[in-house]
């Protein structure tokens, strides 16, 4: 049997390519996303650890150090051992320069007097060396005109600590502000807590250290590796998210691959029926032709999963090396290759072939002696294999939609993923049921369209089995697309109407009392400002003390991104993020506003909107308070393509004299935006490896099945079929079968988009509701067509230039 493997293997090598290739690429794409998963993991870890360049030791209970006693021990420890140790912290408070204040939410972080713990980049002049120095980045010292010497002043009233500019900074670290000032000053300006502390140890001794830290604090102690890992998981909110997308599209793609390989080896067996009966007839036992076709399936899964491990080193260091050329190096760090990983890939590429191919080799038990004298019997829904068949799809795809319905009613997303892909599977099985159905309704519709469209028709309904196992891998790779497309258009929707409402305009300015018609003409002249929308109001009384109010018109509100977040009814006022933190002792649930003109008793509504700092009335309810209103409030829309970072420091640097606050809108817009592009690119990116995979499983499937039917091709020609007509006939029906898998695919895709929309994203924001993005799919099913010609043309060709003779003479 030594000599029929590997006769076999030579005869059939160029009928194993596409399952060779399906492997190849499956192997590959786990070892790539591990590869850009370590990128992407490196790259966090090294932004989180220029906090702590020379620590050795981390001391710290998660975000911050629950026990503030904890601080003061851990830097006595420090004194006692002739260590270093520095305190990691950040906070937003008011900071004043020389002309004036630089905000009220500048972010101020720490900077450490020793060089060895300093994360921060001196761009110019020196670090802080005493605890009455402090750093600026370069460009909140350009826009406020700040110089090295100058003295500015953070914190306010009693707690105001004065402090020297002592240098520059260029990058800083995620413990960094625009203003670092050493811990004894930023702890006395506000009343921040510790993130962290980060020690040195000078003599080596770093058993020692951690003993002497562990008996002196109640906090964590760790070492710099595990306190960053730790970091990173806290980071996705307890959860490695980055991990578990992988995991997700490498299940995914495993799935893809197992399909594939399953219907390139049932139609592989179908076809050598004949050789596996000449075989018995010559005296091969059942177990000597099953031992040798899955030894088959092993050499093919050793080559292939060999060759994805060498194809996915390649492509996952040539892709890092693009990412971090078009991210920074800032973004992406060096990729790297796990061991377990790895390592898991080639099992599972192992696995996955033999165990596609371990069911069909079952058919090569039944095979008989007399089989090579008669054609076998293909199972229909009217045979006792096609009865099991079909109850057994009805069966798990009932199991599968239950499933469904159960994970949206406990809002479980794992077991959505497991249900869709059990149900998935029943729809696979019912394949040479739904599939001929379809294709009938599809010949009926285009009945008009000639002979060789009728005779595609024909053919691709007369074997339900060939023709579902033909469609189900571009079924797989179309249920896919229309899930992500519809999916991520659903939730990027709910996330655009949320951002639109909670940032109705991209900057507010307000705050300063009146604005000037020349403040207003100046911050309308800046470059990249669309439109200035002036806001009347007035400055009232109330319990809380003075506070300015502005009631938006409709005109005014309607050219916002969202008219009704920003609607106050006449008997209540909105109270903004913004404002919320100057009420000391919270905001009481009625507030009575007052002026010479007149009161007004309203609710209060607390609303997290980016409406600037200045609390919002109905025009009714300032009718009653003043006769003379003022604008009191600036909402600036920018033009599209206008940076944030840079627009809102101009707007900045214009009103920095009015004393108003400038709420920046568009900067987090932006980010929001830029993160959901890059998470929708490298989905679909991931996603396209998976449909690559059933492209191949089409183009291999639809390829045997042509081959398989040589002789009837050839009976065609014989009885006057020209080549073009053949090459017609096999375009037809290829597109036929590529036209049902795509509505069939786009029907389940846009079903389990629901479901995931229902069970993700509806928990998580209220307003979430389907959408399904028209076009694209029009789109999928435009291409999925295109590639069901394309998979059957070469074929196609082939076929046709067999003349009638030699395809007769074929077994």
């Amino acid at each position: 049997m030594r000599t029929v493997l590997i006769a076999s293997l030579r005869t059939y090598t160029r009928r194993y390519v596409a399952a060779l290739l399906a492997v190849t690429i499956a192997v590959a794409f786990v070892v790539v996303i591990d590869a850009l998963g370590s990128g992407a993991r490196n790259a966090v870890a090294v932004t989180v650890e220029k906090a702590y360049p020379d620590a050795e030791l981390i001391v710290s209970d998660g975000y911050w150090m629950a026990q503030d006693e904890d601080v003061a021990r851990t830097l006595a420890v420090a004194r006692e051992r002739g260590d270093r140790a520095s305190v990691l912290a950040t906070a937003k408070g008011q900071v004043d320069g020389p002309s004036g204040s630089l905000g009220s939410d500048v972010e101020i972080g720490t900077v450490s007097t020793y060089s060895g713990l300093r994360s921060q980049e001196i761009a110019e002049g020196r670090a802080p060396r005493a605890d009455d120095e402090a750093l600026m980045t370069r460009s909140m010292a350009t826009a406020h005109e700040i110089g090295l010497g100058d003295r500015i002043t953070v914190g306010d009233g009693d707690l105001a600590q004065e402090l020297t500019v002592v240098g520059f900074s260029g990058p800083s670290s995620p413990a960094g502000g625009d203003v670092d000032v050493p811990w004894p000053a930023l702890q006395a300006a506000t009343d921040t807590m510790a993130e962290s502390v980060a020690y040195d140890v000078r003599d080596g001794d770093v058993a020692g250290a951690r003993q002497a830290l562990s008996e002196a604090v109640e906090s964590q102690v760790q070492s710099r590796d595990d306190y960053v890992a730790e970091r990173i998981v806290a980071m996705n909110n307890g959860v490695d998210i980055l991990a578990m997308l992988l995991l997700l599209f490498a299940a995914v793609a495993g799935f893809v691959a197992v399909l594939v390989i399953a219907n390139t080896f049932t139609i592989l067996f179908a076809q050598r029926s004949r050789d596996f009966a000449l075989l018995r007839c010559v005296g091969a036992t059942r177990r000597q032709v099953l031992r040798s076709v899955r030894t088959e399936a092993l050499v093919l899964a050793l080559l292939a999963a060999t060759a994805g491990i060498v194809a996915g080193i390649a492509g996952g260091i040539g892709l890092g090396a693009l990412v971090r050329l078009l991210a920074g190096e800032e973004n992406f760090g060096a990729v790297s290759f796990s061991p377990v990983w790895m390592g898991a890939a080639f099992v599972g590429g192992l696995l996955t072939t033999v165990v596609a191919a371990w069911f069909p080799t079952r058919s090569v038990l039944r095979v008989s002696p007399l089989a090579a004298l008669r054609p076998a019997e293909q199972p229909t829904a009217r045979t006792t294999s096609g009865r099991v068949r079909i109850a057994l799809g009805l069966l798990v795809t009932a199991a599968g939609a239950a499933g469904l319905v159960t994970a949206d009613l406990v809002t479980s997303m794992e077991l959505m993923l497991v249900a869709g892909m059990v149900s998935f599977v029943g729809v696979l099985l019912l394949g040479p049921v739904l599939v001929p159905a379809m294709l009938r309704l599809v010949g009926r519709a285009g009945g008009r369209a000639g002979g060789p469209f009728r005779v595609a028709a024909a053919n691709a309904v007369r074997n339900p089995r060939r023709s579902a196992a033909t469609t189900a891998s571009l079924l797989v790779g179309v249920t896919l697309a229309t899930a992500v497309l519809t999916g991520m258009t659903s939730a990027r929707q709910v996330v655009a109407q949320g951002m639109n409402a909670e940032y109705p305009v991209d900057y507010a300015l307000a705050g300063g009392g009146p604005i000037a018609v020349e403040t207003i003409e100046r911050v309308r002249g800046l470059e990249g400002v669309d439109e200035v929308l002036p806001v009347t109001g007035a400055v009232v009384e109330t319990e809380m003390g003075r506070l300015p109010v502005i009631a938006p018109s409709d005109a005014a509100r309607a050219r916002t991104l969202d008219p009704g977040s920003t609607r106050a009814r006449d008997t209540e006022i909105i109270v903004p993020h913004a404002l919320i933190t100057t009420f000391d002792e919270g905001v009481p649930d009625r507030l009575t506003l007052r002026t010479k003109a007149g009161t007004v008793a309203v609710d209060t509504r607390l609303e997290p909107l980016g409406s600037g700092a200045a609390a919002i009335v109905s025009p009714a309810v300032l009718e009653q308070l003043t006769t003379e209103p003022t604008t009191q409030a600036l909402w600036v829309l920018a033009d599209d393509g206008a940076d944030g970072d840079e627009l809102g420091e101009a707007l900045r640097t214009a009103t920095r004299s009015t004393g108003l606050d400038v709420t920046d809108n568009l900067t987090d817009q932006q980010w929001v935006a830029t993160q959901l592009d890059v998470l929708v690119w490298a989905v679909l990116g991931l996603l396209g490896v998976g449909v690559l995979i059933a492209l191949v499983g089409i183009a291999n499937t639809v390829g045997l099945s042509i081959l398989e039917r040589s002789r009837e091709h050839a009976l065609l020609r014989a009885l006057g079929l020209t080549r073009r007509g053949l090459r017609r006939m096999l375009a037809a029906e290829g597109m036929l079968l590529a036209l049902v898998a795509a509505v069939l695919g786009t029907g389940l895709g846009v079903l389990y988009a629901w479901f995931g929309v229902r069970t993700v994203v509806a928990p998580l924001m209220e307003d979430a509701r389907l959408v399904v993005p028209w076009a694209q799919l029009a789109a999928v099913l435009v291409v999925a067509a295109l590639a069901g010609l394309a998979a059957s043309t070469l074929p196609a060709r082939r076929g046709a230039r067999i003349t009638p003779a030699e395809g007769l003479t074929l077994d």
